[in-house]
């Protein structure tokens, strides 16, 4: 399956950006995703992930309350709202998908191209 994230950009502390990845090539439906970030000098972290189905999500911790996972298996596109951003929330978000939903990158078989945040103090 081939992903295409978009939505990224440069925000002030405390605004909102939704990102999207956009999937194509296989049958969406038949798989977790997943959003993970990526600081520079820091490792690829867990962010949210979502249930084929879309019934179950999980957020980590850091995120949780702020950033918002959903899916849409007719327009094959998952999203994640993000708002009250903040400095450390500055990463390449990437997009994934995989046969289930974990934690953890290595299970994801398939990662879009990125997509910058920039959330500005």
């Amino acid at each position: 399956v081939q992903l295409q994230a978009s939505g990224g950009g440069l925000v002030q502390a405390g605004g909102s950006l939704r990102l999207s990845c956009a999937a194509s090539g296989r049958t969406f439906s038949n798989y977790a995703m997943g959003w993970f970030r990526q600081a520079p000098g820091k490792e690829r972290e867990f962010v949210a992930a979502i249930s084929r189905s879309g019934g179950s999500t999980h957020h980590a911790d850091s995120v949780k309350g702020r950033f918002t996972i959903s899916r849409d298996n007719i327009k094959n596109m998952v999203h994640l709202q993000m708002n009250s951003l903040k400095p450390e929330d500055t990463a390449l978000y990437y997009c994934a998908a995989g046969p289930l939903i974990v934690r953890t990158p290595s299970p994801y078989e398939y990662w879009g191209q990125g997509t910058q945040v920039t959330v500005s103090s």
